[in-house]
């Protein structure tokens, strides 16, 4: 079976950075891209960013452009997400999630196949 694993989150101040880290282990599936998606207490699952995996292209969430970078290491099968600029808002608990074929709308968490459990990142004044 497919797992993905959270790794990274935590406490920080506003202003402040955190790298988050997504290692894929178990069955080896076709990997077309890795997202993060992040869930606050009472709100719908939000789209954060997305990596290609195989070229690299990314795409993000407007709230998020200019503050966080997607990344992978390609090697290892792991993923990142740089986040700088924190705010209070960006509080919540992120995903990262494994696209294993072609066609959907990233912005969608229907478009991935495989989940990881999450880790929580909060961001205080």
């Amino acid at each position: 079976q497919v797992q993905l694993e959270e790794s990274g989150g935590g406490l920080a101040q506003a202003g402040g950075s955190l790298r988050l880290s997504c290692a894929t282990s178990g069955s080896t599936f076709s990997n077309y891209g890795i997202g993060w998606f992040r869930q606050a207490p009472g709100k719908e699952r939000e789209f954060v960013a997305h990596i290609m995996w195989n070229n690299g292209i990314t795409y993000y969430a407007a709230s998020v452009k200019g503050r966080f970078t997607i990344s992978r290491d390609y090697d290892r099968n792991t993923a990142h997400l740089q986040m700088n600029g924190l705010r209070p808002d960006d509080s919540a608990v992120y995903y990262c999630a494994a696209r294993a074929h072609i066609g959907g709308i990233l912005e969608e968490h229907s478009a991935y196949d495989y989940w990881g459990q999450g880790t929580q990142v909060t961001i205080s004044s």
